[in-house]
């Protein structure tokens, strides 16, 4: 068993269970995407994964192991993870935050190697910020900011990156060049990619798989031409969808929706 696995699993904050009972085999090598209303469970599902938060009960294997009985370094060699809401350390710079994301790759406190610059050059070139390197992050934009985790994930040179709306604070060029990013690392460099994301377009125009989730329970998952059905958004949203094929991706988008009722 290779890659990442999610055997039944509960978990929730204190007594109340957000999630139960999950189970889903995310695709290797494959761009992978979560959508569902607020409070389903999305972001729950990768705290999960990247144990940020204590599973109750099932396991997640990487790589047909336990990750609860893996070290830290270890997993962080397979696995980036950018969570929904970061905090930058005061006083760095673009460069030291995006070289944090090297720290898996060394051994005690041994100062950086030329394939660690390497690595953390190309993530801040390819994430847009080479005009900031030496700037405090503390001084950019909320969507600069957004692009320097972004490029910490990318320099940690994981098999697996882990997002959760990393499209967060980011205007429209640059919310399509941070996916066009990402499919360009997986079709090139087989990056296996797992994220959130409250677009739908985005999510089935950049994605191979879909995992449609509501109320903590996996509703569908499959192609983007499997899940993307007005049925489905009807389930999943409570939506009447009008659905289209994207001209750049073949794949459905939708065009507009109403509600399928009245909120009180």
């Amino acid at each position: 068993m290779s890659g990442l696995t999610i055997d039944q699993i509960a978990v929730g904050y204190n007594d109340f269970l957000i999630i139960d009972g999950l189970s889903v085999k995310i695709p290797e090598k494959k761009i992978t995407t979560i959508i569902g209303q607020n409070g389903c469970g999305k972001s729950t599902l990768l705290k999960a994964i990247s144990r940020l938060l204590k599973i109750k009960q099932g396991t997640v294997f990487l790589d047909g192991k336990e990750i609860h009985q893996l070290h830290t370094r270890e997993i962080a060699r397979k696995m980036a993870v950018l969570p929904q809401t970061a905090e930058t350390p005061p006083g760095l710079t673009v460069f030291e935050l995006v070289s944090y994301g090297r720290f898996p790759h060394q051994r005690g406190f041994r100062s950086l190697k030329k394939e660690d610059y390497h690595f953390i050059n190309w993530a801040i070139e390819e994430t847009g910020l080479s005009e900031y390197r030496d700037h405090p992050v503390e001084s950019l934009s909320g969507g600069q900011r957004q692009r320097v985790w972004i490029a910490m994930a990318l320099a940690q040179d994981s098999e697996i990156l882990v997002l959760d709306e990393p499209t967060t604070y980011l205007d429209l060029a640059h919310q399509l060049d941070i996916l066009l990013l990402l499919k360009k690392l997986n079709e090139q460099e087989g990056k296996t990619i797992l994220m959130v994301l409250h677009d739908l377009n985005h999510a089935s125009r950049f994605s191979d798989y879909l995992i449609a989730m509501k109320a903590g329970k996996i509703v569908t998952e499959g192609s983007p031409e499997t899940v993307m059905t007005s049925d489905n958004l009807k389930t999943i949203f409570d939506i009447n969808a009008i659905l289209a094929e994207c001209p750049f991706s073949n794949h459905p988008i939708c065009l507009s929706y109403q509600l399928c009722k009245a909120r009180s």
